[in-house]
Formats: structure tokens, C-alpha cells, sequence
């Protein structure tokens, strides 16, 4: 692909994901059946306000660099790790245990009291919009599609590409008993047939069971939306996961705020916090976290271990691909962290030791 052509490609791209930092809502009246939501105002949901957050970069500023400014080892050149699944090593785990399985970037395979859950599924080629055009994967999930056993639950965060993925919610759409969203989600699910009594939103503190699972919606600093003209119709969450006396959090996409402190308050903290740590950058410092805000948080939640995610997949921002897993392995250490940063495809059995170790170390 000469020159030209690729930025032209990227050009195209600028324009049709833009929204996803700087969308606008519509600017006509209203009426939403999330009106009455604390996180609905002005026709959007909202953020609360973090007199903290740093401001992010003009849209414009932000779309001119990616397609303009050269990149530098974001990308790996040498192959990724991934440790192959199948249906018999999943059959063999202790079904009166809870296991995580990273499948990549945020997606993960769960194995809560022998039944299956997945975590923002995205098992196409592409986080974005189109599969011709956008980040491409730096490795194959450990698992397909066509492996996956029966699925109980299935929870989303947010709309954004790389947590919500067309295709794959297309494959799963009549193979999940449960789906669980952030409010506005549901619609987005039903578009790509997902029958809508089987999804079941929830507002930020309201809790759900099901099949001996209870979850939470709780708050997180973001954003969301999927085209030029529909920022923040939609709801953006953390989650809090309870199987069989364990607590696991899950950040989803979130700068630092507050409200983790007051997550680890209410529930007195987790036995294993999957906790973002990818895709930071100055330009936009209040919906992405910093491996440094990554430990910050994570001490806030009182967690007794530190679950790496939202790195070593796609290229979403201008640090180095290794440089999330660098500085909070390092952090960690210094403070006397339990980290996790498991190989694509490990199986991490939640309460059960395990040697951790910076598998990313020589890669280029």
C-alpha cells in the first residue's frame, strides 16, 4: 500500500470513528426512558463531576495526530504468546472454583461454579467499524468462536469497538442465556439479534442475579458511542462480580476518580481486580488511566490482586505496545503488589497461588 493511499485510509477512518472521542449529541428535544437515571442530564449520560479530570485535547487535535504523527513500537514485531484453548482443559477446571481465562486486550472467558461468563467479547480480526480498515490484532484468540462452550452470562461496559464487537455479538446473539449492560445497551444488542428479554440493563449500584452470580453496575469516568452523531446515549460502567464467596471487580474503560475509593468502601474490598492499564495518553487523561492512577485505583478497591487488562491487542494510543505491562510490573514490585499479567489464554484460578512473570521481557 503506497503512502497515499494508507493515509487516506486513515483519513477515512478519522472520519467515520471520530465520535468516539467527540461525537455530539443531537441537539433537538428529548425524551429517554433514562431520564430519571442520576446519570442522565442534557439529553446524554454524563460524568460526575471530577474537578480533578484533567481536560482532553480538541477532537480535531486529537484525529490530525493519529493520522498524521509516525508511531513508534506500538506495535510488536516479534509474535505475542498465546496458550491454546479447548473445550477439554476448560471441562477439566474445578467447578467449585472461579477461573479467568484473558483471551485479549479486555475480552475474558470467566468459569464461575462450573458455569461460563464472558467479559467484553471481541473476537474479530479489528476493534473498529470496518474489518478492512482500523486496529488489527496482534495475536489470535486463544479460543474460537466455534469453541466456546454454552454461555451463561455475557457482560458489557460500554458500546466502544473494541468491548462491544459486531460479529461476535452476531455469532453469540442466540447463544447467551443472560446478557448484562449499562443502560442504552440493550438496543445496541438487539439491532445485531440479541433477543431482547434475554438482556437485562442496569443503572450504576443496581444489582442483578442469576444462575448463582450476583452483579453490580458501578460507576466509571468514560464515555461512549459508536458513530459521528450518538456520543453518550448510551451508559458506561464497571462491574462487580460475586461467584461462591469471591469478589472480582472489573474497571472497564475509566480515568481515575473518586468513585473507586467509594467501590472498595461499599464492598470492602475484592479478591481479584481486573483493572485497565493500556491506551492512556495526554491528550485525553480522564478516560483512560495511567499504569500509575491503574495501582492508584486498585489500591483504592483494597484488591488483593492486581489483573493487568486493555493492553497487548490492539493500537489504540502512542506509547510503546510494552510500556503498560513495564511500568506497572515495576510499580507493582515497588510496592508490594500481587500482579497479574497472565500469557493470552492462561488460566488464573482466583485465591490459588500462582508465579507471575513478565512474559512480554525480549519481545520487540
Amino acid at each position: 500500500m503506497t503512502a497515499a493511499i494508507s493515509r487516506s485510509a486513515t483519513a477515512a477512518l478519522v472520519l467515520a470513528a471520530g465520535a468516539l472521542l467527540a461525537g455530539c449529541a443531537s441537539s433537538a428535544a428529548c425524551e429517554s426512558p433514562y431520564a430519571a437515571s442520576p446519570q442522565f442530564k442534557d439529553c446524554g449520560f454524563r460524568n460526575p463531576p471530577n474537578p480533578d479530570a484533567l481536560p482532553s485535547a480538541g477532537s480535531w487535535k486529537i484525529w490530525s495526530r493519529f493520522l498524521l504523527e509516525t508511531k513508534t513500537d506500538t506495535v510488536p514485531t516479534d509474535p505475542i504468546p498465546v496458550q491454546a484453548l479447548d473445550g477439554a482443559q476448560l471441562s477439566a477446571l474445578d467447578p467449585q472454583a472461579n477461573h479467568l481465562v484473558r483471551l485479549g486486550h479486555s475480552s475474558h472467558l470467566l468459569k464461575l461454579q462450573g458455569r461460563y461468563w464472558l467479559i467484553d467479547p471481541v473476537f474479530s480480526e479489528r476493534a473498529s467499524p470496518f474489518q478492512w480498515l482500523g486496529p488489527r490484532r496482534f495475536h489470535k484468540p486463544p479460543i474460537t468462536l466455534e469453541q466456546l462452550p454454552p454461555i451463561t452470562g455475557l457482560i458489557l461496559s460500554h458500546d466502544h469497538y473494541d468491548h462491544l464487537d459486531v460479529a461476535t455479538i452476531g455469532y453469540l446473539a442466540q447463544r447467551v442465556q443472560r446478557y448484562f449492560v449499562p443502560l442504552g445497551v440493550k438496543e445496541r444488542l438487539v439491532e445485531l439479534g440479541v433477543p431482547a428479554d434475554r438482556v437485562t440493563e442496569l443503572d450504576w449500584w443496581q444489582q442483578a442475579q442469576f444462575d448463582g452470580v450476583e452483579l453490580t453496575a458501578t460507576p466509571a469516568q468514560h464515555f461512549s458511542g459508536r458513530s459521528l452523531n450518538d456520543r453518550d446515549r448510551t451508559l458506561w460502567a464497571s462491574w462487580v462480580i460475586q461467584s461462591g464467596g469471591q469478589r472480582v471487580f472489573y474497571s472497564g474503560d475509566s480515568g481515575y476518580f473518586k468513585g473507586f475509593r467509594e467501590i472498595g468502601e461499599r464492598f470492602g474490598g475484592f479478591d481479584l481486580a481486573m483493572m485497565e492499564n493500556g491506551a492512556y495518553d495526554d491528550y485525553w487523561p480522564a478516560v483512560h488511566m495511567t499504569p500509575e492512577q491503574s495501582v492508584q485505583a486498585f489500591e483504592d478497591l483494597r484488591g488483593k490482586v492486581l489483573f493487568s487488562v486493555h493492553n497487548s491487542t490492539f493500537d489504540l494510543a502512542f506509547h510503546t505496545w510494552h510500556d503498560p505491562l513495564d511500568r506497572i510490573a515495576d510499580l507493582s514490585e515497588a510496592r508490594n503488589i500481587t500482579l497479574a499479567t497472565p500469557v493470552i489464554g492462561e488460566v488464573l484460578t482466583i485465591g490459588r497461588p500462582r508465579t507471575n512473570r513478565r512474559w512480554w521481557a525480549g519481545l520487540k
